[in-house]
C-alpha cells in the first residue's frame, strides 16, 4: 500500500520521533517531534497519538515477550504502591495503565493530600526509598499545587507520585497524547485486571 507523499512524511518523522523518545534522548513528545523533523530536514508533524503508535511498535520489536513480562511485574509494583497510600485515593495512570509501558518507562500514580509530606512519610514508614521531590512547573492548571515524589519499587522501578489537592479528585481531563479522558485504575479495578487480563490495555478506538 503507498501513502500520499506528505502521510509517509509523517511516517518517518513519528518513527524518528519514537525513537528519540525510546532511546530517552527526548523526555517530551513536543521537542521529539520538533527535532525528528530538524533532523529529516521536513516540515510535517505528526499527532502525539501518531508518534505514540509508532512507540509502541518500536517497543514490541524491540522487546518481545520481555515487555508483557515487565508490565505485569510494574502493574504489581503499583498495587503494592497504591495499597500503601490507601487513605490517599491513589490512582494509576500513564503507560502502566495504559498497557504500553516500555523498558524505559516509569510507573506513574496520583494521590490526593492537602499536605505531600504526609505522603512522603507515609512511603518511608512503609519501607520505600523515597528519591527526591520536586515541583513541576508545566503552565497547565492542573498541575498547580502539585508536587512530585519520586522512589524505587522493590521491583527495581521508578515509581512517580502526584500529589494532587484533593479537591482535584474527580476532575475530568484529557491526555495530551491520546486526546481521550484520563481515567486510571484505583486499587480494586487494578486488583480485578491483575485477576482476569494483566495485559489489558485501556487505548481509545
Amino acid at each position: 500500500m503507498r501513502f500520499p507523499r506528505r502521510d509517509e512524511a509523517r511516517l518517518k518523522v513519528a518513527r524518528e520521533a519514537a525513537l528519540l523518545l525510546y532511546t530517552s534522548q527526548e523526555k517530551e513528545y513536543k521537542q521529539a517531534k520538533m527535532k525528528a523533523a530538524r533532523t529529516l530536514r521536513l516540515k510535517v508533524y505528526p499527532s502525539n497519538r501518531e508518534v505514540a503508535e509508532e512507540l509502541d511498535r518500536l517497543a514490541e520489536e524491540m522487546e518481545g515477550k520481555a515487555r508483557a513480562d515487565r508490565l505485569i511485574k510494574m502493574r504489581k509494583e503499583a498495587l503494592r504502591v497504591m495499597e500503601a497510600l490507601r487513605e490517599f485515593n491513589p490512582i494509576l495512570i500513564g503507560s502502566v495503565w495504559r498497557g504500553t509501558a516500555h523498558r524505559n518507562s516509569d510507573v506513574d500514580i496520583e494521590v490526593y493530600a492537602e499536605d505531600p509530606k504526609v505522603v512522603a512519610e507515609k512511603l518511608r514508614k512503609k519501607g520505600f526509598k523515597v528519591l527526591r521531590s520536586e515541583r513541576k512547573s508545566t503552565g497547565r492548571d492542573e498541575d498547580e499545587g502539585s508536587l512530585h515524589i519520586y522512589l524505587w519499587s522493590e521491583g527495581g522501578f521508578e515509581v512517580e507520585l502526584t500529589v494532587r489537592p484533593p479537591e482535584m479528585q474527580g476532575k475530568r481531563r484529557r491526555c495530551e497524547v491520546y486526546g481521550d479522558y484520563i481515567v486510571g485504575l484505583d486499587v480494586e479495578r487494578l486488583r480485578k485486571v491483575l485477576e482476569e487480563d494483566p495485559l489489558r490495555r485501556f487505548l481509545p478506538k
